[in-house]
């Protein structure tokens, strides 16, 4: 249960590879990670492959990542079996200094324009996580808000202490705006995976499931809106020799991540030839923590990445998702 400002009362259950890898650092100097500053993180996801992928490495950026919060919305699957997906994620990213009990809002169910919602079972599977699930935990706290009302209560509660991610459709962001118009300048950051260039890109698939949302958010007042489209994040992919070391690595968070990865990269190999799996929205998990990461990017309605530093980043997400956490 939530106050009016956003506070919880109670709870309801809810080794690297060598220098030829693509994965390695060794041939190139990485910046150092910032020390002593922790990024307080608040995820709005359509918790997909993708998706549960960013969650699984934000679980192993401690201390500089803290999960506060994740809000649900449609997309790679209904709103019901995204929440399920993100309970049973938050299950296997546990670890003493985050619980299982993160914060889920359960947010819109499709556009704000009523058109109907567009499921990605193609891809995703039909339930979103390539159907290798059969029984799922549900989230430990689910809050009393509806997504867009607890987006509205963090950000009113705390300003300038959260970043946003964006993993889907903007749909519970522009509910959002309607309550706190200053929503985004709100928040200490915003990132969005999604093509926001100012001349809205149809061919993003987050952008075009609800183009509606998508513009009153591109338009909003903010502070610092920065989003990598999938032109970007679908050069970024992990092949067989990162679902190898992940498989090597022998926790239960890297297995999930490895056959994640392996459904992904089943579906992609007709698309590309190849088996490969673009990792869109774990890039942008990363741009969040590492800005350094990105090394070009143009300005205008948002700050719009367009090329990154895909090895420091490969390496960090293997590194990340293949963590033990004792």
């Amino acid at each position: 249960m939530v106050d009016v400002n956003g506070r919880i009362r109670s709870t309801s259950a809810g080794r690297r590879a060598g220098t030829s890898s693509p994965y390695s650092r060794a041939d190139r100097p990485i910046a150092a990670r910032p020390q002593g500053e922790t990024r307080h993180v608040v995820v709005d996801t359509d918790c997909g492959i993708d998706d549960a992928l960013a969650l699984l490495y934000l679980a192993g950026r401690r201390p500089e990542c803290e999960l506060a919060a994740v809000t649900t919305v449609h997309g790679n699957a209904p709103v019901g079996a995204v929440v399920a997906n993100v309970g049973h994620v938050l299950g296997l990213a546990a670890r003493p200094e985050w619980p299982a009990d993160v914060p889920v809002a359960v947010g819109a169910a499709g556009p704000l324009d009523g058109a109907p919602v567009r499921a990605a079972s193609g891809t995703h599977g039909s339930d979103g996580l390539g159907d290798l699930v059969a029984v799922k935990t549900p989230p430990r706290t689910v809050v009393d808000l509806s997504a867009a009302e607890y987006l509205a209560a963090l950000a009113r509660e705390r300003p300038g202490h959260y970043d946003l991610l964006t993993l889907g459709p903007l749909t519970n962001v522009a509910l959002a705006l309607e309550l706190e118009p200053s929503l985004l300048t709100l928040f200490r950051s915003v990132m969005v995976m999604g093509g926001l260039t100012g001349v809205l890109e149809p061919g993003d698939t987050n952008v075009r499931r609800d183009p509606v949302a998508a513009g009153r958010v591109l338009h909003a007042p903010r502070n610092r809106l920065v989003s990598v489209g999938v032109d970007v994040t679908a050069t970024v992919v992990v092949d067989e020799d990162g679902v190898r070391r992940l498989r090597a690595s022998g926790t239960p968070r890297a297995e999930f991540a490895a056959a994640l990865v392996e459904r992904y990269a089943e579906r992609q190999q007709q698309v590309r030839g190849r088996r490969v799996a673009p990792v869109h929205d774990a890039l942008a998990a990363a741009l969040l923590l590492r800005p350094d990461w990105i090394i070009a990017r143009r300005t205008g309605p948002a700050t719009v990445v367009t090329d990154v530093d895909r090895a420091a980043f490969l390496a960090d997400l293997l590194d990340g998702l293949a963590m033990d956490f004792g």
